[in-house]
């Protein structure tokens, strides 16, 4: 294997430099659909029990389609930590996702993703030199007892330092448990990178009170905190957010509603507070196809996630239930949609041909510590 198809996610800054786009070989450009359906069929065929194919919600159809598994991050981490006969997972998500079934796969395992320049806004809002200075920071202010806890939705690097302090990885569907867990074992929960789901959560779902929490921007001394709203603070916030969700606004709720007035609308807790609080329901993608799929027949749903997820489900539950988008511009997640058939193709015929080509690698110690945070949050799941 060459260097160049190989990558290990060392720092959060080599990390952005593969956000770039990767130019395709010729060979793989200008393909029509049904050959690349036909090339793609027979290399899943070729390659056998020895591969899987994970696959989010939020791929486009012509990808998701070939996918073994499909769900949301929580699915998808139990799915990737249950691939032990594989030997190479090839997955249909963003860099973060890739590289927890890298941590969580057994040795012999190699984890592909199709274009590494699919990669994570949020995920890219929490630096591991910030977190680090930020721990600093919190210790020096006289905070004691603080449990990290960071959404799947981060690097490698940022849930090794939550393995190595003690915290915990969370999912949208089970944020209630992991702070839950969290306060368990603390006094203050350090929450990253989003901190729509993690005020969402505490005060919807949980009951805290917003005066018990704070936002911590890493980009000022000390979060921009005093101490005494750091003593009450028990949910401190990092100042990060999902530049899909956060589209949505209580406008289009209102704009919905006039014209579909007995209709309903749920959205995704990365959205922010006060759209959460227009909605009538809220919850994790999973949440949120099950909640549609089982409404009475005739019902009408405005749904406040990722576009593709939001189409398919309206196609798939047609005519019985009416499922739009609540932006009805569409709220597409752009680096997601970087995974393309002609990607995928090139890195199914690779493996064929025995040449790995963006395999994801997690080196150790990160390795090791990210894992313990991952299966504490599994082992809560």
């Amino acid at each position: 294997m060459t260097q160049a198809t190989q990558v290990q996610l060392l720092t959060d800054y080599e990390r952005t430099q593969l956000h770039e786009r990767q130019p395709l070989p010729d060979a793989y450009l200008r393909l029509s659909d049904a050959e690349m359906d036909i090339r793609i069929a027979a290399a899943k065929a070729a390659l056998g029990d020895r591969l899987v194919i994970l696959g989010h919600h939020y791929q486009r159809d012509e990808v998701i389609k070939f996918a073994d598994h499909t769900g949301d991050s929580l699915k998808l981490s139990q799915h990737a930590a249950r691939q032990h006969a594989a030997d190479y997972v090839v997955f249909c998500g963003v860099h973060f996702m890739a590289e927890s079934a890298d941590i969580l796969g057994p040795a012999h395992q190699q984890v592909i993703l199709p274009d590494l320049a699919a990669g994570c806004s949020m995920a890219d809002m929490a630096a591991i030199d910030e977190l680090e200075m930020a721990w600093e920071e919190l210790g020096a202010m006289g905070a004691r007892r603080v449990v990290p806890v960071t959404y799947i939705n981060s690097s490698a690097a940022i849930k090794g330092f939550c393995g190595r302090h003690d915290g915990i990885v969370c999912t949208s569907s089970n944020a209630v448990r992991v702070m839950q867990w969290a306060w368990e074992r603390g006094d203050h929960v350090l929450m990253l990178p989003d901190q729509h789901l993690g005020r969402n959560t505490a005060y919807f779902r949980m009951g805290v009170p917003l005066d018990e929490m704070a936002v911590w921007d890493p980009g000022l001394p000390d979060g921009g905190l005093d101490p005494a709203i750091l003593r009450r603070a028990r949910l401190l916030l990092w100042k990060g957010h999902c530049s899909v969700h956060t589209r949505f606004s209580t406008k289009h709720i209102d704009a919905f509603r006039a014209t579909h007035p007995d209709g309903r609308v749920i959205v995704h807790p990365e959205c922010t507070f006060d759209v959460v609080q227009a909605a009538d329901d809220c919850g994790s993608t999973e949440y949120i196809i099950r909640t549609i799929s089982a409404s009475p027949p005739g019902s009408v749903w405005a749904v406040g996630t990722e576009v593709h997820l939001v189409s398919r489900l309206a196609r798939e539950l047609a005519p019985t239930r009416t499922v739009q988008t609540l932006d009805t511009l569409g709220c597409l997640c752009s680096t997601m949609f970087r995974i393309s058939p002609n990607h995928l193709l090139r890195a199914l015929e690779g493996l064929v041909d025995g040449d790995v080509i963006n395999r994801v690698v997690v080196p150790e110690p990160t390795k090791g510590y990210a894992r313990l945070a991952l299966e504490r949050m599994l082992s809560l799941a």
